[in-house]
């Protein structure tokens, strides 16, 4: 029996008539022990994480001004005089807005789930065979010894399926962008009406001591090395890509007792995996908390594979 893509086909292979013969290049475990079973299982994908620096700012300088420093002085001086100065009138200014971008517009990811369906298939536990039984001697048989009177009869056997309800995905996972629009912010500022100008005045002699501030060290720049800024960001590498592996050993359905499934379910609990009640069933929500243990752990995703009971600690 094939399966459909993303789900597990379990095949328990048991002792069986000598008289069943597969036929020649059934997909079929190669060199099977009697009395254990198989499963082809869905192993994640592996990553690992990179760790790389990038450059946010490139290395650059800035002019810095130095002040001027003064000195108090006192000085005799002719503070006014019988002459014409010029009389600086200042510029008039009115106040405008304007809208200016402080932030880009961009986009953003937003993650959509798969989206799976429940169906229902049935799945062969047994197939057909025969089977020799032992009726009565016959009366008018004339042969002396009655175990070669006996009659053989050959029956038929019939085969017998269980229903298996299974996840189909039916809409992968994706993504969709978000456009986000720029951001504006109106600011207000100063623009000159009237341009400064000057204009003529008549000033009259006048003396006086003056406290006055000299001059001891003229202003000047200096330029400031502003070092490179980095950031160190960690993403997620594929390692190895995830898909069908080989044949694995799995649990037989023989061995599935309620006992077990309760282990499994005290065993994930234990690791911090929610698989409802303690029912000794292997429902919705413990086959749910068992698949999302197998991805967290690399193991390979499907029923009770031998390598997922012994992470679980159950034999």
């Amino acid at each position: 029996m094939r399966t459909f893509k993303g789900l597990l086909l379990v095949l328990g292979f048991a002792a069986v008539n000598t008289a069943t013969v597969f036929a020649q290049g059934d997909d079929l475990p190669p060199n099977p022990v009697a009395g254990k079973c198989y499963a082809k299982c869905l192993a994640p994908d592996q990553y690992e994480t990179v760790t790389d620096q990038i450059l946010l700012k490139e290395a650059s300088s800035r002019i810095e001004i130095v002040p001027a420093v003064y000195e108090t002085a006192t000085e005799q001086i002719l503070v006014k005089e019988g002459f014409k100065v010029l009389e600086i009138v200042p510029a008039t200014f009115t106040t405008q807005t304007e809208e200016i971008m402080v932030k880009e517009a961009s986009k953003r990811l937003n993650y959509v789930p798969p989206v799976y369906e429940t169906v229902s298939e049935q799945m062969l536990i047994s197939p057909a065979t025969t089977k020799w039984t032992k009726g009565r001697a016959d009366r008018s048989c004339l042969n002396e010894d009655p175990e070669k009177c006996k009659v053989w009869c050959l029956s038929e056997v019939p085969a017998q399926y269980k229903t298996v309800t299974k996840q189909v995905l039916r809409t992968p996972a994706s993504t969709t962008e978000v456009p986000i629009p720029a951001e504006y912010k109106t600011i207000s500022k100063a623009v000159v009406q009237t341009p400064a100008n000057t204009r003529e005045r008549e000033v009259p002699a006048e003396y006086r001591t003056i406290t006055k501030q000299v001059l001891r060290t003229p202003a000047s720049t200096r330029e400031v090395e502003i070092p490179a800024e980095y950031s160190t960001i960690s993403s997620k590498k594929l390692v190895k890509a995830g898909g069908f592996t080989d044949w694995v050993e799995v649990m037989c359905e023989s061995k599935v007792t309620s006992g077990k499934i309760s282990q499994i379910q005290s065993a994930l609990r234990a690791k911090g995996y929610d698989p409802g009640a303690t029912d000794n069933v292997l429902g919705a929500k413990t086959r749910e908390a068992l698949t999302k243990f197998q991805k967290d752990n690399n193991l390979p995703v499907g029923n009770l594979n031998v390598e997922t009971m012994r992470a679980l600690g159950v034999e």
